[in-house]
C-alpha cells in the first residue's frame, strides 16, 4: 500500500490532526516499521513543512493511539503489533 504525499491544503481541521492521520497510514502501510526510530521532531516538522509544536503534537496523538512509544533518552520508536494489541486492551 502507497501512503499518498501529505497535502493539508483545502482541508478543515487541525494540521497537526492530519499530520498523525498520514503518519499512522505511514506506520500501518509498513513504510514505518515496527521497533525502527520515528525520525526526530525537528526531522518530522522539516518534512512536513510545519513547526516544531505541530510535530510534537502529532507525535503526542500517536502515542496517545498507542501506534509509538517512547524511551526516554532512546527516543520514540513505531509499536509492534504485539505493543499495540496489549496498548488497545488496556484502554
Amino acid at each position: 500500500m502507497t501512503v499518498p504525499d501529505f497535502d493539508p491544503s483545502g482541508q478543515p481541521g487541525y494540521l497537526y490532526e492530519m499530520m498523525a492521520e498520514h503518519l499512522a497510514a505511514r506506520i500501518e502501510s509498513g513504510e514505518l516499521l515496527p521497533n525502527t526510530p520515528l525520525p526526530a521532531e525537528r526531522r518530522l516538522a522539516a518534512e512536513y513543512g510545519v513547526s516544531l509544536g505541530t510535530a510534537r503534537h502529532a507525535t503526542h496523538i500517536l502515542r496517545q493511539r498507542g501506534l509509538v512509544f517512547t524511551i526516554r533518552a532512546k527516543g520514540t520508536f513505531i509499536a509492534d503489533e504485539g505493543r499495540r494489541q496489549s496498548f488497545s486492551g488496556n484502554s
